[in-house]
């Protein structure tokens, strides 16, 4: 019966290739939501992250991302680099995503810049076709038998070229962005089982904003205190959800709750928890699931962490300050 659920799974991933996956602690893994992030930070940083979704599944759908990114001030640019790789089927289908950042800034008034960023790399989707089951290999008797009708595909890596653009509206008081992802709309897949593979990767749209409530400002020695209500709106395809929540910074400990909803339903709630110290700072969340699915799935769990390098340098107070939730 597990090995059956391998290639369920594996159905179920390519029909889900068409939503890219989208971390809970999306402000750990800016890069991912929108190129436009590339050199917000006060200083050069290096950041990583992990998610285990629905674990009560057997590592059904693992992901995984590391980036870095930059300022360039003198030429009012920042640049960047993206790793994802995303796990399903306990590994029976991977695809890993590799790009390079670009972000200019375009100073509109002394409260007001925009950035716009574009991003551009390489898309790879690998299936491990050894480690299915299908349905006509299962014998009511003896259990799996050698043998299938199905067709073994004759190419089972497939790499693209992919590329996407973003807008961020920065002040002093919020922040508002738009990314658009997969302009080219890649196709990625090797199996055509639906549509939205055929027709290529579908082009995904991620709205996302919030504003800053400032408690304490900090200095070289505390950390900033602030509250930051904030949303996450992505489309991509027939898939779409919400986030919305809260997050805060007290000194060295921070953290979140945000709610997610798909426009289907109720999908889960999201507590996150988390500590900065100098130029380290470690995060942990857990989706609780409140969709049908959370008899079986179990939650979900992310892990990310931080490097911030030069932290210590204090730099002219600017529009950055109304981003300290990806500091």
């Amino acid at each position: 019966m597990r090995k059956l659920l391998f290639v369920l799974f594996l159905f179920a991933s390519l029909s889900a290739q068409a939503q890219d996956p989208i971390f809970s602690q999306f402000y750990a893994a800016p890069l991912q939501l929108n190129p436009a992030f590339a050199g917000s930070g006060h200083a050069p940083r290096l950041g990583a992250a992990y998610r285990n979704q629905w674990s009560g599944f057997n590592n059904a759908y693992r992901t995984y991302a590391a980036f870095y990114e930059q300022s360039i001030d003198r030429l009012n640019s920042g640049i960047g680099f993206n790793l994802e790789g995303d796990d399903a089927g306990d590994g029976i289908l991977r695809t890993t995503r590799f790009s390079a950042v670009y972000a200019y800034r375009l100073n509109i008034t002394g409260n007001l810049a925009v950035k716009i960023g574009v991003e551009a790399g390489l898309q790879q989707t690998a299936l491990d076709w050894d480690r299915l089951v299908f349905p006509d290999q299962i014998d009511p008797l003896d259990g799996p038998v050698i043998t299938t009708t199905e067709q073994r595909p004759d190419q089972l890596n497939n790499t693209v070229f992919d590329a996407s653009s973003g807008l961020l509206l920065l002040s002093d008081r919020f922040w508002l962005g738009l990314g658009l992802k997969h302009l080219n709309t890649p196709r990625q897949g090797f199996l055509l089982v639906n549509d939205n593979l055929s027709g290529g990767l579908p082009l995904r749209y991620t709205l996302h904003g919030g504003t800053e409530i400032i408690v304490n400002r900090g200095n070289k020695v505390k950390p900033a205190s602030f509250i930051s209500p904030n949303f996450l709106l992505v489309s991509q395809g027939p898939y779409k959800q919400l986030n919305v929540g809260a997050y805060t910074a007290l000194g060295p400990v921070f953290g979140g709750a945000w709610y997610r909803h798909t426009f289907r339903n109720a999908d889960a709630a999201i507590l996150m928890l988390g500590f900065r110290q100098d130029m380290f700072k470690i995060g942990l969340s857990y989706d609780i699931t409140v969709s049908s699915l959370a008899a079986r799935s179990g939650g979900t769990y992310e892990l990310t962490f931080g490097l911030f390098f030069d932290k210590g340098r204090k730099r002219p107070a600017d529009l950055n300050d109304c981003t300290g939730m990806f500091h």
